[in-house]
């Protein structure tokens, strides 16, 4: 074991996320997969971060925190669109359709954690904890060529110890 290296490990079979994504696009890609997490690429194919399943349930806790507040104004609100044409309610400044649920982008993790591909396990490991991670990101120059999640690294462990 101590001679394995992160391209003993990784998976070459990336699934990415692309940044403009919706939420629920995002979501769809995750269940689709069976995945809890994925590397986040712009339009030009450069990796730009991290989203998690995680990210997605504190946007959403957030996001259901901050609509709670804005309840009583649109108790207020309802009924307007009988009495005004929207462009008046639009002069307003305000708004009777619900804000669009944010974008990859607005979700992601920007650090990245990656290693070489011949990083050593313990290093590998060592990455992992001290950065509370559940994957990473292996690179050859800046081209990730593969990914080590947790369940990579037990999966280690059972078949050589």
């Amino acid at each position: 074991m101590n001679t394995l290296t992160a391209k003993d490990i990784m998976n070459t079979e990336i699934l990415l996320a692309q940044a403009d994504w919706s939420l629920d696009r995002l979501a769809e890609f995750f269940i689709d997969n069976y995945i809890s997490g994925a590397p986040v690429i712009s339009r030009d194919e450069e990796l730009i971060g991290v989203v998690s399943l995680t990210d997605i349930v504190r946007y959403a806790s957030f996001h259901s925190q901050e609509t709670q507040r804005d309840d009583v104004h649109e108790y207020y609100l309802r009924g307007l669109e009988n009495r005004y044409a929207q462009e008046d309610i639009a002069a307003l400044g305000l708004s009777l359709k619900p804000e669009p649920l944010g974008t990859v982008r607005d979700i992601m993790t920007p650090l990245i954690f990656d290693v070489p591909e011949d990083a050593p396990l313990k290093s590998i490991a060592d990455t992992m904890v001290r950065g509370h991670i559940h994957r990473l990101f292996v690179t050859r120059g800046k081209q990730v060529v593969g990914i080590i999640t947790a369940l990579d690294m037990l999966r280690t462990i059972r078949d050589y110890c």
